[in-house]
């Protein structure tokens, strides 16, 4: 099943810094009920993802009852994106 998650890049700091987009309501409603015969543990969904150009794997991290997007660093420095900028991600939910 495909998805797409529009939103701006934020970052969250804890120990290193960490840097997400959030998937939003309606994605995220659609995912809590596939996430049991997709999630490996914690709630985490492996995807793989598409961020302009380019294609990187992934696990959405739930949050507060909505999913998280991850984005590596050299996720973003591929794609040419940082903080606050908006991006649109396209996923397909994978098995582990």
């Amino acid at each position: 099943m495909d998805f797409v998650v529009t939103g701006p890049i934020f970052e969250w700091r804890g120990p290193a810094p960490f840097f997400f987009v959030a998937a939003g309501e309606e994605v995220s409603a659609d995912l809590t009920e596939l996430a049991t015969g997709h999630s490996y543990g914690w709630g985490c969904i492996p995807v793989n993802a598409q961020l302009g150009a380019v294609s990187f794997t992934t696990s959405l991290m739930p949050k507060d009852g909505s999913y998280l997007v991850p984005l590596k660093k050299h996720v973003r420095e591929r794609a040419g994106v940082g903080l606050g900028d908006l991006v649109t991600i396209r996923m397909e939910l994978t098995k582990r």
